[in-house]
């Protein structure tokens, strides 16, 4: 079985997810924001600045900052009730159309008779958006919490913002559990960029995609056919057997995951291939693989599902 990912049409394309500007509570102009990320290389971003009432409930139009080199996705970071410890939800909401209706949400507290989190989500799935639940462990969202969003894409499992100001960066435990109990996620790296704090370039995705245009990044995001990194990058995964092929750039570790504590990993210098024999894996609904460069820096894949797509 090969990852349709890498067999299929197009390329592949980096860009960031979760961005903030003066629309909200950033320091720089949106042209600035997208100017900086196309300078560093990146494809694409959306800019998802906070759709709160304090803000004017901003989509914020990047339309005029797109080049033939560089695109962008309307957005934004969605908020409306309470989660379990009391605080607003955050959900990203990429690709929203303009005239998103706003919740009741003046504000980045939550406040009496809201549309929930878990209601606001399933509206802009239903929009066209690509929704993910945005830094689990920098919110605290209890399990509870996240299994109540049943419109999510994806777990976001590595906020570079959230890590570098807080240490609360990851969400790899809320994706592992909600993929365990059978949801059909994919999990995303972001910045969540304010450019206040070296908070920006540290986490992306690469997404396969025949081109960079906003509804063929969108497509290719919702069908999963992309991967999140901070640094090394996937060439190839393939099911052969009873193992599991991986080629990348070189890293110094690769650990092929499924549910509960089993894995299988290779370790050294400079591997640019990998095979993974399953083991206690063998009959995991599902797997998803990390690598990990000589700086510590980690790319995941998307899971696998052993009964296809």
């Amino acid at each position: 079985m090969t990852n349709s990912m890498f067999g299929g049409p197009g390329r592949f394309y980096r860009g960031n997810l979760h961005t903030h500007s003066t629309a909200s509570d950033g320091v720089l102009s949106p042209g600035e924001v997208c100017r900086r990320y196309a300078a560093e290389g990146y494809d694409f971003i959306s800019l998802t600045d906070h759709f709160v009432g304090l803000y004017d409930y901003p989509i914020t139009d990047t339309l005029p900052y797109r080049t033939n080199s560089f695109t962008t996705i309307p957005g934004a970071e969605l908020h409306s009730g309470a989660i379990a410890n009391g605080e607003l939800w955050h959900i990203l909401a990429v690709g929203l159309p303009f005239d998103f209706t706003p919740s009741n949400s003046p504000g980045l507290r939550p406040v009496d008779d809201q549309e929930t989190g878990p209601g606001l989500a399933r509206r802009a799935r239903d929009a066209g958006a690509f929704v993910a639940i945005a830094h689990p462990h920098w919110s605290g969202l209890s399990d509870e919490d996240a299994r109540s969003i049943d419109a999510a894409h994806a777990v976001e499992v590595y906020n570079y913002g959230c890590d570098v100001d807080c240490d609360r960066g990851y969400g790899l435990q809320t994706l592992d559990l909600l993929l365990t109990e059978g949801r059909r996620l994919s999990l995303c790296a972001t910045d969540d960029a304010h450019f206040a704090t070296a908070d920006h370039f540290g986490g992306w995705v690469m997404v396969r995609a025949e081109a960079n245009e906003p509804e063929a990044l969108l497509t290719a995001l919702k069908a999963g056919d992309f991967y999140s990194s901070q640094g090394p990058d996937f060439s190839n995964i393939v099911l052969e057997g009873d193992e599991v092929v991986v080629d990348c750039s070189p890293v110094s570790t690769v650990i092929l995951q499924g549910p509960a504590h089993p894995t299988s990993a290779v370790h050294g210098k400079g591997i640019e291939g990998a095979r993974l024999p399953l083991g206690r894996l063998k009959d995991a609904p599902w797997l998803r693989l990390t690598l990990i460069d000589g700086e510590g820096k980690r790319a995941w894949s998307n899971p696998l599902w052993r009964d296809g797509p």
